[in-house]
């Protein structure tokens, strides 16, 4: 029996007890979660230096900050997220108690991935823990120092049964992927996520995958070409490259490629010195497997700015490549890496068709002052998310669900969509054993008057929040009414008729807007 039958079967086992559902647990377990992030970050930060080459401050803005934020928003959230939602009703069911229970899934796998090895491993984690389900956690093994502090620290703060940390490499991944669980989430590759979406059928486990893509940034000319590049090279070179939502192209009018160019080196000297590689706030690529792809991607390109490298440290220099056009072998591929090639466009038509002849990606950037621009590219586009004038924040934004379309990815998470994406929405209808009268319309002998009735009280839909808010209406418009009378009998023509109306009216579509 191996190792990773053993966790799974101990995390169900523990899973059933129903030791999850009470909210008060979950949130014990999210307060330690927490606690352990505050408590161990030196070690989280140590671990990421060795694994990714990134500064201390580095690991608290983009791993650890938004962790923080997800525990406390779910610890906030937690009883209005899991409480029943009460849905519209039709005229059949106008009686009867009709909502929607979230409830746990069951256990939950967890594959992260080595990149954010902290902060894509963890979020999933938190709506797990929030949604009341058991979670096994598998780290990336390409970030093994990460991987190996998690899997000695996070049992010391939450419970090992419920959520055990199980590390190793492809061989244990493929073990876990044999058993069965409740719901995969997978952060990756489209081609490891489709081996995870192979193994879940066979149990027909539903998965979550988010994996990535080439993500485009349309730059218009008449925008700020300045404060674009700027964003744009902040976006594309955190974490070397190294980001599933990391602007993976520019696509720009010939007229200002020279521009933007010129811009984009100003930018990386500002922000990474003259000399990156010695600069503690830019990293290294994960590997020398990695290191030596990203080197190839550059074949048959012009460096227009860095392309300096060095093997024996996994450094490459923030790199921009001009000359690329649609086959060029930068473009065969997700790059994840600090690679940024510009291709030329005659303008927003051309931009379009390029995006819509390639795979739907993570997130497609677009910079411009038009409005109408950016609604266009909105409606005749497709990707997981569409930000405009900017690069990233779109993860930092927790009411936003984030995930990607078609080969970059399925299921979303963050915030309230992570507490979803990892319950089942329960259907409920409670119903009395009362008025079997209304219910001949359904018995047979089905006659066309019965038919008459059914389509009357069946696809009438009531809305049960509305009713309750008129019915509010109602009686503050008539304690209005009455103490107003009251008063015009205290005190005469004080109160003039067109301001009883007008303060009436107001009253009843504030009501009925809400």
């Amino acid at each position: 029996m191996s190792r990773e039958l053993l966790v799974v079967q101990r995390a169900r086992k523990s899973f059933q007890t129903g030791k999850t559902k009470p909210l008060e647990y979950r949130i014990h377990q999210l307060k330690n979660l927490l606690r352990f992030i505050s408590e161990r970050q030196r070690d989280i930060a140590e671990a990421v230096k060795q694994d990714l080459g990134k500064s201390e401050n580095g690991t608290k803005l983009f791993e650890t900050l938004g962790l923080e934020g997800e525990i406390n928003l779910a610890i906030e959230k937690l009883s209005e997220w899991a409480a029943p939602r009460i849905v519209e009703k039709n005229l059949l069911t106008i009686s009867d108690e009709v909502y929607v229970q979230p409830e746990p899934l069951g256990v939950v796998l967890i594959i992260g991935a080595w990149n954010y090895p902290w902060a894509i491993t963890l979020q999933p984690l938190v709506g797990a823990i929030a949604a009341g389900n058991a979670a096994v956690i598998k780290p990336s093994e390409v970030s093994s120092q990460s991987a190996k502090v998690m899997e000695e620290l996070l049992p010391l703060y939450l419970d090992n049964d419920l959520y055990p940390v199980v590390t190793g490499g492809v061989s244990e991944t493929q073990e876990l992927l044999k058993q069965r669980f409740d719901h995969i989430f997978y952060t990756g590759g489209s081609a490891v996520g489709k081996i995870v979406m192979a193994a879940a059928s066979c149990h027909l486990t539903p998965v979550t995958l988010e994996l990535g893509g080439k993500s485009p940034c349309y730059i218009d000319k008449n925008c700020d070409i300045r404060v674009a590049c700027r964003r744009i090279t902040w976006g594309k070179f955190v974490n070397c490259g190294q980001t599933c939502i990391a602007p993976d192209f520019i696509l720009c009018e010939a007229s200002v490629q020279s521009q933007v160019v010129e811009e984009i080196q100003k930018c990386i000297k500002e922000f990474y010195t003259d000399n990156p590689e010695t600069f503690e706030d830019y990293g290294r690529i994960i590997n020398q497997r990695h290191f030596k792809r990203l080197m190839a991607l550059m074949e048959g390109s012009t460096v227009a700015v860095g392309g300096d490298s060095d093997e024996s440290q996994c450094y490459i220099a923030p790199t921009v490549l001009k000359d690329v056009t649609g086959d060029s072998k930068v473009m065969k591929e997700e790059i994840f890496g600090p690679l940024l090639p510009i291709i030329t466009v005659s303008g927003t038509d051309e931009a379009i068709e390029f995006i819509n002849r390639r795979e739907k990606p993570l997130v497609i950037y677009v910079f411009s002052h038009d409005n109408k621009l950016i609604k266009r590219m909105i409606a005749e586009t497709s990707s997981g998310a569409l930000l405009a004038n900017d690069c990233l924040v779109h993860f930092t934004v927790s009411a936003l669900p984030f995930g990607g379309v078609g080969n970059s990815g399925m299921g979303c998470y963050h915030g309230r969509h992570s507490f979803d994406q990892l319950s089942h929405l329960r259907s409920c209808l409670i119903k009395q054993l009362k008025m079997e009268g209304v219910n001949s319309m359904r018995y047979p002998p089905h006659t066309d008057k019965k038919l008459g009735w059914a389509r009357f009280f069946m696809l009438k839909q009531v809305n049960v929040c509305r009713l309750r808010r008129m019915a509010l209406l109602a009686t503050l418009a008539g304690v209005a009414a009455f103490l107003l009378k009251v008063k015009e009998v205290k005190y005469p023509n004080s109160v003039p008729r067109g301001a009883k109306v007008l303060a009436l009216v107001s009253a009843m579509y504030y009501f009925t807007r809400l």
